[in-house]
């Protein structure tokens, strides 16, 4: 008896997974895998160690400085409480070009390379700026079709420009959710060809006039810029080019890694994973408008195009802004509460990364204060 339903459910097992590949769900195995069966509910900082990736190499590494009287101060006890609360792994913050204080809590250090999740989309859109002035891409008002054909019969597709795809009101039919394991955005993360799920779409509104979240429209920014980029070099990666642009010339201490899907395409929408100084550099190098060591890595007034708000007041070219607050402020974000946040009044650059905030527009608008407020009081005058 015992025999016949062991075999009896081995058939079920069986069946069950041969309807999720007829019926195109067989990336809820690999989510099930990468995701519940490692005891979370969603996507985690750690799981690069999962995924296929590519390598984004370093050079020579460029330490940053810190100062003689680095974590003088101590931390808040609202954010003590904070760090339990929230699972918080790293508190960094960069004053006039130096760390005036590093925390890393709950089994990370200053090594530990984590997901940036959406943290990526504004680097994303810092490489189509540079590939622009690379000459890979005419400009950001180019029209998608030109990169993207498959969209050449779509009668709204067809208008949508790229700077749509990072503004975030190109159109295109999204629905952006993290937790139902039947989610687009979940097929996204764990499908096995992103570029042929994504170009299989439609736009169901008029470009460039609603905003709507969507790591869809990055992720087909991102097909974009690999197909410019293999216009001219059929071996050029997205990992590459940044190891190029940036990653090198910004002196990185460790090599980045990024997710790829079955196709061996980067995620780019997620998943560049790194440690808290990296991340930092990348803010630094925003808030000196783009230079880094007298160098001119990103195009003059990108970063400036960047954060000027199109259409809302709290989003630009994947960036989002707090320009209206005091002192005003810009951040990269990312899932679970990964936030580099810059401080243009107070020469701030501010690096939170953890596991447990699930960040949105209406949490930002208190937690990155409160981060910004604890960061002020670390402050060495």
């Amino acid at each position: 008896m015992l025999k016949k339903a062991f075999i009896s459910l081995a058939v079920l097992i069986l069946i069950i997974v041969a309807l999720l590949y007829v019926t195109g769900y067989s990336f809820l195995l690999t989510a099930t895998h990468r995701v519940y069966m490692q005891g979370h509910s969603t996507a985690n900082i750690n799981d690069y160690e999962l995924f296929d990736t590519r390598t984004i190499e370093a050079g020579e590494v460029q330490p940053l400085v810190e100062h003689s009287l680095i974590n003088s101060k101590p931390l808040s006890a609202a954010f003590e409480k904070e760090v339990t609360d929230h699972k918080v792994s790293a508190l960094l913050v960069i004053q006039d070009g130096q760390i005036v204080s590093e925390r890393y809590f709950n089994g990370y250090d200053n090594r530990s390379k984590t997901n940036s999740f959406s943290m990526a989309k504004t680097v994303l859109t810092m490489m189509v700026g540079k590939a622009i002035e690379d000459g890979y891409i005419e400009s950001f008002d180019q029209p998608i079709t030109t990169l993207l054909p498959e969209f050449k019969g779509d009668a709204l597709g067809s208008k949508a420009t790229l700077d749509q795809l990072s503004l975030m009101n190109s159109g295109y039919e999204w629905t952006e959710h993290y937790y139902s394991p039947i989610s687009p955005t979940v097929e996204l993360l764990y499908g096995p060809d992103v570029e042929d799920f994504l170009t299989s779409g439609e736009f169901s509104a008029e470009p460039g006039e609603f905003w709507e979240y969507s790591s869809a429209s990055t992720q087909l920014l991102a097909i974009a810029l690999t197909r410019a980029l293999k216009n001219k070099d059929e071996n050029a990666t997205l990992a590459g080019y940044l190891s190029e642009i940036l990653w090198k010339p910004l002196g990185m201490n460790d090599d980045g890694v990024w997710h790829l899907d079955g196709s061996d395409m980067e995620l780019a929408f997620c998943c560049l994973n790194t440690n808290a100084r990296n991340y930092a550099k990348l803010g630094m190098l925003m808030l000196n408008n783009g230079v880094w060591n007298g160098q001119q890595l990103l195009p003059a007034g990108l970063v400036e195009k960047m954060i000027e708000p199109v259409g809302q007041d709290y989003y630009g070219y994947s960036t989002w802004l707090g320009l209206d607050h005091e002192p005003a402020y810009y951040n990269m974000s990312g899932h679970l509460g990964q936030f580099v946040i810059v401080v243009p009044e107070h020469n701030l650059v501010i690096v939170r990364l953890g596991e447990g905030t699930d960040p949105n527009r209406e949490m930002m608008e208190s937690e990155i204060p409160f981060i910004i407020e604890e960061a002020l009081g670390l402050r060495i005058e």
